[in-house]
């Protein structure tokens, strides 16, 4: 029998562990794998119970949430036997939804039984783990509003996004994409390794998880009256051919600024120095995927 362990935040309500238990027992093949659900009771506790669930030999470890408890879990199992997969809980699943996991938790879990894997490329930026994606511009205070927000869902991320789109200055970044050297006014600075941010925002379309490269996307200073056409570009994929869209392809990033506080990865916002270094981890991770 092959061991699963799912990872879940309790704090999420009993009510939505009984279902996800209940869901467990209906749809995964028990002629093949056995489980066992451990329960997150503080933060980054998700690291901790996946880096010693893949030693306990653990075949899947299923991360339950969130694209931040879905980053908890890939920051214990990166480089360990052990697959990741995905029951999609969370408001935004960009990696979910990059990798075309069903949001639909039974879909999700008799996804696990096909035991379909690949191995994917993550990133480390300023010593962390993230697979999506790494941003210092109007992503980084977009993901900081959004966490200190009690609500979820995409109209109260419409809603920070519309307010603060406004207010935000852009910077002037210095950027080193493998050590050639580039100088931008950007709104927005992101180095994606997957496509999207969330709710089907494609700030790099043409993401790979498995080429080995990241894609840095910037958005230059635009006229702000612009704010809507730029969304749909990103919504529909197209956002690549704006003129106020730079794309480059690269291995290691390096972005500096003096008033460089904040790094969003994830989602998840750090605090940071004036200098971030962001490196490739080539094929890192394994993942169940359909």
């Amino acid at each position: 029998m092959k061991k699963i362990l799912f990872i879940i935040n309790p704090k999420s309500g009993m009510d939505r562990v009984k279902a996800l238990k209940s869901l467990i027992d209906q749809n995964l093949d028990h002629s093949i794998f056995e489980y066992k659900i451990a329960h997150t009771e503080y933060a980054k506790h998700g690291t901790e119970i996946a880096r010693q669930g893949a030693a306990d030999g653990f075949h899947i470890i299923v991360a339950v949430g969130g694209d931040g408890s879905v980053n908890d879990v890939i920051a214990g199992l990166h480089n360990t036997n052990a697959a990741l997969a995905i029951i999609p809980k969370g408001s935004g699943n960009g990696l979910a939804r990059s990798m075309k996991i069903p949001l639909d938790s039974a879909k999700a879990i008799q996804l696990i039984n096909k035991e379909k894997k690949i191995t994917i490329d993550l990133g480390k930026a300023d010593g962390k783990i993230f697979v999506s994606n790494a941003g210092v511009g109007f992503d980084a205070l977009v993901a900081r509003k959004f966490a200190k927000s009690n609500r979820r869902g995409m109209a109260i991320y419409s809603w920070i996004v519309t307010k603060y789109l406004w207010m935000y200055k852009e910077k002037v970044w210095q950027i080193e994409v493998d050590g050639t050297p580039i100088k931008e006014k950007a709104f927005i600075l992101t180095v994606a390794n997957a496509a999207q941010f969330g709710y089907n925002f494609k700030i790099a379309p043409h993401a790979d998880l498995q080429d080995g490269l990241f894609d840095i996307v910037i958005i230059k200073k635009y006229p702000k009256i612009l704010g809507a056409v730029i969304a749909i570009r990103a919504f529909n994929g197209s956002i690549l051919k704006s003129k106020y869209v730079l794309h480059f392809k690269g291995r290691s990033i390096t972005i500096r600024h003096p008033e460089l506080s904040l790094l969003q990865m994830d989602g998840d916002v750090y605090k940071c120095g004036t200098e971030v270094k962001i490196e490739m981890q080539p094929a890192s991770l394994h993942v169940i995927i359909p």
